[in-house]
Parts: C-alpha cells; structure tokens; sequence
C-alpha cells in the first residue's frame, strides 16, 4: 500500500520473484504502474519494471488487494506537526484496519512512526503479525538501497519476520547481508535516531560550508 519512493522500491524489489499488487488511491499512478511505468524518477526502479512488469498489478479495489495476500506492506506517508508535536499515522492505522477486515495477513510496516506505535496497533487488533522493519534509502537510489543493503532489520523475530528477511535477502543483489531481529520498540527507536544523525551530518557539513564560503 503506497507508491511513493518506499513502495515503488519494494514493488520493484519483490517483483523478481512474487507476484505483487500495488494498492493505491491515485487513480493515475495505478494507471502508469499497470503500464510499467514508475511513478517516481529511478532508472533502476524503471528497468525492473520493464523486467518484471507481468508480475505487478496495480488497483485503487482494496478487496483485490488484500484478499488472499500473504504480506501486506505499509508504505504510505506519515507527517510530524512540531506545533502539536503529533505524528499523523492515520493512513497506516487505515490500512492496517484495511487489511485486517479482509483475512489474516502479516502487515510489514515500512512507513516512519513514532517509537511505541507497533505495539500499541498489536494490542488494539489483537494480532502479532504487524511487524514494523525500518527502510533506510535515499531517493533517487532507492531500489539500489534494497538490493545492497547495509542491513536488514526486523522488529519481531516471529516465523512471519524471518520469512520475510529470507524474502528481502532472496531479492536482493548483495550476498550474506547481516539480518537484526529485536523487538519493534527498539526497530522504530533505529530508524528515527538514524534519521537525525543523517539530518544532523547534512546541517554540519552546512555550517562548514557557510564557514568556508565567509572566510
């Protein structure tokens, strides 16, 4: 669910050897991805595509989605307001809902949210198949990042999360990549503390710059 960068990535990435349905609102990224076409800018995204395109569907039906799934991924955008100091995980929390009400997949959340929500979504549906496994990619080479990545990380070490660790390395390109299974509190604490030391680099190497550029 979602086609932004995150989830084109994985629609390109898990097409080489599963059959994958692209669940998405917008009813002209659906039509450019039934087309084989990317709806974002990555020339590697856009070979598999060409690839792969038999093995990826697109559609706005929720039902044509999630019935019969086996992983449901969760790819779409979630925003943080600094004034109400709030993380709007609502499209994650409707898909979850979503997919729930069509059976009993294992939900892999890839979006960004706050440190503590996995575990309460598990105690609200009842269920220990959500699975949060943080993305670390750069846009513009996100299928790269998944084909090479510097590690896989799993916020469960349940049989659905080493399955699909298995899957991901399987997809991948790079060969005995390091798989980290802990507990999904610890996975969502990854991502965002590896999301400020990159926020962090970039503006102290703009401090640098503006140095050398005054002196």
């Amino acid at each position: 669910m979602g086609t932004g960068y995150v989830g084109m990535s994985m629609i390109a990435l898990l097409s080489k050897h599963n059959q994958v349905t692209a669940l998405d609102i917008d009813t002209i990224k659906v039509s450019k991805i039934n087309k084989g076409i990317s709806t974002i800018e990555d020339s590697e995204i856009t070979e598999y595509m060409d690839k792969y395109s038999k093995s990826i569907n697109a559609t706005t039906e929720k039902e044509q989605a999630y019935k019969d799934a086996d992983y449901v991924i969760v790819a779409t955008p979630t925003n943080y307001d600094e004034k109400e100091n709030y993380f709007d995980t609502s499209s994650v929390e409707s898909v979850i809902a979503d997919a729930i009400s069509y059976g009993e997949p294992s939900i892999i959340i890839k979006s960004t949210i706050p440190v503590g929500f996995t575990e309460a979504i598990k105690k609200k549906y009842s269920t220990e198949k959500i699975i949060f496994s943080p993305e670390f990619l750069r846009e513009g080479s996100s299928l790269r990042d998944n084909l090479y990545p510097d590690r896989i990380i799993m916020g469960s070490n349940s049989d659905e999360a080493i399955i699909f660790s298995e899957i991901l390395q399987k997809a991948a390109v790079k060969k005995n990549i390091q798989k980290v299974f802990m507990n999904s509190t610890e996975a969502e604490a990854v991502k965002l503390f590896s999301n400020t030391y990159l926020a962090m680099r970039v503006s102290f190497f703009n401090e640098l710059d503006s140095y050398s550029m005054a002196k």
